[in-house]
């Protein structure tokens, strides 16, 4: 009996291309940086039956209706909104994605975005490598904001945010979250509820953790922004349309707001000529919130577990549409 094809959308790691193959055949997109074009994607998987796709894949309702022998998708990323699960659901495919894996790491990156803009490490980094560091040290020069016992604005205390909370407390910050309900662990964790209006005025830094759905677009746009303190940082390692770009871009130029560091953009990659690259009072990372080896190997071993489970017609641990088997 042949073995399932599976089409993986990017170069990977050998360790979790070894599991696959006990099970499946391989196909490997021989790229490590470019994305698999979308007409070649859309031909492949007329002929798979499991997909391991990157975030950047689009999984929708054209690449499921060809996909007719697809039984899984397992989504290399915690994130999962280019996937349109209800359609595959609607096709009978499961799909899975990488969560816990890279909670710490995230929430590392989180904090090491709120500690470079504070501190001005790009801008200062450009200044002496670009010969500017001419005249002696001066009592003005290119000076930050403090981190410690500042308050830290937490929206969306899922995983992610709660890691973020024992940093925070490192510099005896007092930790401020809002849900779209009370968290139940907040008192334990030593954070205080507060309504969205009130994390806006009273953070000095704001950091966002949510998923990117319909309630969640543009949470942040011009509005929030007018609310947040001139003094105030915006840190977001979420989905770049959590946050309103453009509103984003004219607060920073017009000092509405002190900083931003993001991971995150609207669009990824992003324009080279995006007005955001312009400004020094913005840090742009290229979507790195999970970059570290030790991370990115647990979640390519674990879609691959994901992806093998499903194959041999068991249930998959990160399952996210369990209905699909009923």
């Amino acid at each position: 009996m042949p073995k399932p094809k599976v089409l993986v959308t990017r170069k990977f790691f050998d360790e979790a291309i070894d599991l696959i193959k006990t099970v499946a055949d391989v196909e490997i997109y021989p790229s490590e940086e470019d994305p698999i074009p979308r007409e070649v994607l859309l031909d492949k998987v007329q002929d798979i039956d499991g997909l391991l796709p990157m975030l950047t894949d689009r999984v929708d309702q054209t690449l499921l209706d060809r996909g007719k022998r697809l039984k899984v998708v397992s989504n290399y990323a915690v994130g999962y909104n280019n996937i349109d699960v209800n359609e595959a659901t609607k096709h009978g495919v499961m799909v899975t994605n990488t969560p816990d894996v890279l909670t710490d790491t995230t929430a590392d990156c989180a904090f090491m975005l709120l500690m470079a803009i504070s501190r001005r490490l790009v801008e200062v980094d450009k200044f002496v490598r670009e010969g500017k560091w001419v005249k002696a040290w001066g009592p003005k020069m290119l000076l930050g904001s403090d981190i410690t016992g500042k308050t830290l604005g937490i929206i969306g205390l899922g995983r992610i945010g709660k890691a973020v909370v024992p940093r925070a407390k490192g510099f005896n910050m007092k930790i401020l979250y809002h849900n779209r309900n009370p968290d139940p662990e907040a008192e334990k964790l030593g954070v205080e509820y507060r309504s969205m209006d009130e994390i806006l005025a009273e953070s000095d830094y704001i950091s966002l953790h949510v998923p990117l759905n319909d309630n969640t677009k543009h949470l942040i746009g011009k509005p929030e922004l007018k609310k947040m303190k001139k003094t105030a940082y915006l840190i977001n390692t979420s989905r770049g349309p959590v946050v309103d770009e453009n509103a984003l871009t004219k607060a920073l130029k017009e000092n509405r707001i002190a900083g931003a560091g993001l991971d995150v953009l609207y669009e990824e990659p992003t324009n080279p000529k995006n007005p955001l690259l312009k400004l020094d009072n913005v840090i742009v990372a290229p979507h790195i919130g999970s970059a570290t080896i030790e991370t990115r190997l647990a979640m390519a071993m674990k879609a691959a577990t994901n992806l093998t489970a499903a194959l041999k017609g068991e249930q998959p641990p990160d399952l996210l549409n369990p209905e699909v088997l009923w």
